[in-house]
């Protein structure tokens, strides 16, 4: 059926809406845009409102987002409400769920980040020798920031010079070429753009099919720009987060045209909107259309408004019939927003609910000494005043009118305003004292709506010219940066908005340096200045420098983050927080011993938090202190049996002992917790690794990288996993992917060349064995690898002095020694080979190879009895064990890249006159076999 059509009435109501007048040509064009589909090419995908203050940027935006309701789209309004990139995607969010369309999976993770902001700290640790550590991706995040590679990557980079880059550039290699990996949770609280953005991209993804536009208003651009125009600018132009629906249209609305060193590219798919003062046609109209006719009105009204249509609309909405005052060159725009209202009340109430920065219900009912039955009346008529917009539940007048306003009562009455000022604090205090309810600090701090009703209370107290106000505004700014960047900003601003509203230069200067040192250095440069020029207290000054040290660490500067700990301690040496940040520095840097000192300090000041504990365990995990490693890691569990980074370190020490069962459950039940742990899976591959199940493993690496492909540890274990399964080729890709991510990668240009070589690219093998070792010196596995490969070049002198270096590094290693002894007997030391196979064959009797090349040194030796019992076993092994299964022993396989070697052995051993010639031809044909599918396993 039909839809019918709008009657006259309807239209012509729609365009008088919200009293919009003006503007045509700009509706017009957006209206027309949403006539083309979107592959034609007139179509726009942004549009870009910008003008000065007043100019009715708002008013264009709202009139936008009605038109595209009016087409069926779905909306979402965002302005400087919001103060980061999941602030504005959560208010997307709830405009899509009040037009009954909620994202449930987005508001899942959403859910999950807020849970994990509030513990970054806790997913903060040091780089492992033998694989990454689910704590190492805050550096890694502060290095790829520091390097560039990170759009958006904010204050951190300032803070660290460039001799500190450079170190930490090194340092961050060194740290990756370990086995490094970007533990999820880490990811969420630091770039939660990263992880949450891809989900709201899936959620946008459904919804275009059911609805012919997706629209997406950002206002206030100057605001909210800094931190979402580099998002924005990616997630619309490249695909690295996921697909963005063709039919989605965005809309920004700022003082300032786009930048176009950013969107200068993009200028075919965008339409930009320059907003001036209305033209004196269009103000008449908007007079007009208000009713306000008569010429002397209207001409004092054009000279008073200036074109500005907020000013025009102003001083339209009480309809003037008599233009008195004009001409007054004194009377206050405050008076002319009010001139035509003729109750005293209305216009005492909207002077004084100009005070507070943003009005609810309760402020109202704080400010308005009204009988009850009047309030409600009021507060509706104020909330429909044109300079008045609502911003969520609560409502915000217009920065145009609002600070004449206040100036106004400031000038006319000092003592009122500081004492109405002063009411508001108190009662702002109030609401934050019940908010508490008992809480300790931190707790607070971490409260959305403590923060709020506190920020409040302290501009008032700010603008009531209370003493003790700035100190005290000064030393909460502390506790700000402890909260988060976003917070520190909201502090900041408020300093500078109730330095400039109540005329204070002191309040207004502090404000301005913390804005400009949190825009240009970020935290730490903020609290530098604040414990340079700022009169803090002992305990203040240590919060002080233990959260410049966290900025600092974050940033990669590490040397003078453990200055700033150790000015904390020194201050404050109960400060378990400056500890905890202290440990985490040192474990960064790979100083774990220090680093377990620093956080069994933290645990004894703060026995009840599960995180230290879970990273005092980690850290003994690191250093192979299982045992220790595991009583921490179940504290931890007792205290937070959702810990999903507890649950996967003690499964991978459980692994790490050998307790594959036990690591198994683990790890299940941390991916419970968390299905997207990328760590997590990882660390399973490697207990299906240990169970010879490879299929799984590979499958659990397949989806780990899935959820982090750029993740250059995942890249090299799942190229070990392909090359074990004999699947060179495949391996080499994911090595090269690796070295990409990180040139200065050993472990992955050791594994590459074992590959290389698998492949019978023996050149190319060494080449990159070389580099491994020259990367990491202390590199055993690497070493061994080198002399093999030496040995199939024939180089058998520098072969052994390889498996030399090999043996010194790790003088138990029966691979090692296996390998020497046939480097040895290669060079025919009969004698020194066999005590080398011998001592192999004690570490692990059923190392089947060092039993084949100890063979064939005994034949060597005319030990023939004792040779053929090395070949039984070699005989028992090869029949018992099923083709295509992997490893014997500790997991290793049976034989690696120089089989031919081996089946050379066997061939001489044939030749002798008294073998048993059909039993050794058996042997080289199971051999020959199996030369493909048995391989070993990396030790790294």
């Amino acid at each position: 059926m039909a839809q019918a059509r709008p009657s006259m009435q309807e239209l012509i109501g729609r365009r008088r809406r919200a009293g919009f007048v003006g503007r045509s040509d700009e509706r017009a064009a957006f209206r027309e845009n949403l006539d083309l589909p979107p592959e034609d090419e007139r179509h726009r995908f942004l549009f870009h409102v910008h003008g000065n203050a007043g100019v009715g940027k708002t008013f264009l935006v709202r009139e936008l987002e009605q038109i595209a309701r009016e087409r069926g789209a779905l909306t979402a309004y965002v302005d400087e409400g919001v103060g980061s990139v999941p602030e504005a995607m959560a208010a997307m969010s709830r405009e899509f769920a009040g037009q009954g369309h909620e994202l449930k999976k987005f508001d899942r993770a959403l859910a999950t980040y807020r849970e994990r902001r509030h513990e970054a700290e806790a997913v903060m640790a040091g780089l492992e020798p033998e694989g990454p550590s689910p704590v190492t991706a805050t550096a890694v995040r502060a290095g790829l920031a520091g390097l560039g590679l990170i759009p958006g990557a904010g204050p951190f980079v300032g803070a660290v010079d460039a001799a500190q880059l450079v170190h930490y550039a090194d340092r961050l290699r060194r740290g990756l070429s370990a086995r490094f990996t970007s533990q999820d949770d880490v990811q969420l609280v630091l770039s939660p753009e990263q992880v949450l953005t891809p989900k709201l991209l899936d959620e946008l993804a459904g919804l275009a099919s059911a609805v012919p536009w997706i629209v997406l208003f950002f206002d206030t651009y100057e605001r909210i720009g800094p931190f979402v125009d580099a998002w924005l600018y990616e997630t619309m132009t490249n695909d690295r987060h996921g697909s963005l629906p063709a039919n989605v249209v965005v809309v920004t609305a700022g003082q300032r045209p786009f930048d176009t060193a950013r969107w200068g590219g993009f200028a075919d798919f965008m339409t930009d909107v320059p907003l001036g003062p209305f033209t004196e046609a269009e103000a008449r109209g908007l007079l007009a259309d208000r009713g306000v006719v008569a010429e002397p009105v209207v001409a004092e009204v054009l000279r008073l408004a200036g074109g500005l249509p907020l000013l025009v609309s102003t001083l339209a909405e009480q309809r003037p019939a008599d233009p008195d005052g004009i001409g007054d060159p004194t009377a206050t725009a405050v008076e002319r927003f009010l001139k035509w209202e003729p109750d005293p009340v209305r216009r005492g109430v909207a002077l004084v609910c100009a005070l507070p920065r943003r009005l609810d219900a309760d402020v109202f009912r704080a400010l308005v000494e009204r009988p009850e039955d009047e309030v409600e009346a009021l507060y509706d008529w104020l909330r429909g005043l044109p300079f008045v917009s609502e911003r969520g539940d609560r409502a915000q007048y217009h920065d145009v009118v609002r600070a004449p306003m206040l100036r106004l009562q400031r000038r006319r009455s000092p003592r009122g305003w500081a004492q109405r000022q002063r009411r508001l604090a108190e009662e702002f205090g109030r609401w934050r004292e019940e908010t508490a309810a008992g809480r300790d600090v931190d707790e607070l701090w971490a409260d959305e709506q403590w923060r709020e009703l506190r920020l409040a209370e302290s501009y008032h107290r700010l603008c009531a010219g209370d003493r003790q106000a700035l100190p005290t505004v000064l030393r909460e700014f502390v506790h700000a940066c402890v909260a988060g960047d976003a917070t520190a900003q909201r502090w900041a601003r408020a300093l500078v908005d109730a330095g400039e509203d109540a005329d204070v230069g002191s309040v207004a200067r502090w404000g301005s340096d913390l804005v400009q040192a949190l825009e240009s250095g970020g935290v730490a440069d903020a609290l530098g200045r604040l414990l340079y020029q700022a009169a803090l207290d002992d305990p203040d000054r240590a919060l002080a420098h233990a959260a410049r040290g966290n900025a600092l660490r974050r940033g990669g500067a590490y040397d003078e983050a453990l200055a700033a700990y150790g000015r904390a301690v020194a201050l404050d040496r109960e400060l378990a927080r400056a500890y905890r940040g202290r440990a985490l520095t040192y474990g960064e840097l790979g100083d774990y011993e220090a680093a377990l000192a620093d956080m069994e300090r933290a645990v004894a000041l703060a026995p009840d938090d599960p995180w230290v504990h879970a990273v005092r365990g980690e850290y003994h995990r690191i250093l192979r202190n299982h045992d220790e490693a595991v009583q921490h890691l179940d504290e931890a569990i007792r205290l937070d049996p959702a810990s999903d980074f507890a649950w996967a370190s003690r499964g991978a020490t459980c692994l790490a002992r050998g307790e594959l069962d036990r690591a198994l459950d683990d790890l299940n039940h941390a991916l419970e917790l968390n299905p997207d742990y990328a760590w997590a899976l990882a660390r399973r591959a490697r207990v299906w690794r240990a169970r010879d199940e490879s299929a799984r493993q590979l499958a659990d690496l397949d989806r780990a990288l899935a959820l982090q492909p750029d993740w250059a540890w995942g890249r090299c274990e799942r190229g070990d996993a392909l090359r074990v399964a004999g699947r060179d080729e495949e391996a080499l890709s994911d090595y090269d992917r690796a070295l990409a991510l990180d040139p200065e990668y050993a472990s992955a240009y050791a594994s590459r060349g074992v590959s290389l070589s698998g492949l019978g690219r023996h050149a190319e093998a060494l080449t990159d064995l070389d580099r491994a070792v020259r990367l990491r010196p202390e590199y055993p596995w690497a070493e061994c690898r080198r002399g093999i490969v030496l040995l199939e070049l024939g180089s058998r002198d520098a072969a052994l002095a390889a498996l030399d270096r090999a043996k010194a590094l790790s003088p138990d290693d029966e691979w090692i020694l296996t390998w020497r002894g046939r480097a040895l007997a290669v060079l025919e030391r009969w004698d020194e080979a066999r005590a080398e196979l011998d001592r192999a064959l004690e570490l692990n009797a059923d190392f089947v190879l060092a039993h084949g090349f100890r063979c064939a040194v005994l034949t060597r030796l005319a030990l023939h009895e004792e040779a053929c019992a090395d070949l039984v076993r070699c005989f028992e092994f090869l029949e018992a064990v099923p083709l295509g299964e992997n490893g014997i022993g500790r997991g290793e396989a049976v034989l690696d890249e120089p089989t031919s070697r081996v089946i050379r052995v066997l061939e001489e051993l044939i030749r002798a006159p008294d073998a048993d010639r059909a039993a050794l031809a058996r042997i080289l044909a199971r051999f020959g076999t199996a030369r493909d599918l048995l391989r070993p396993q990396s030790t790294d």
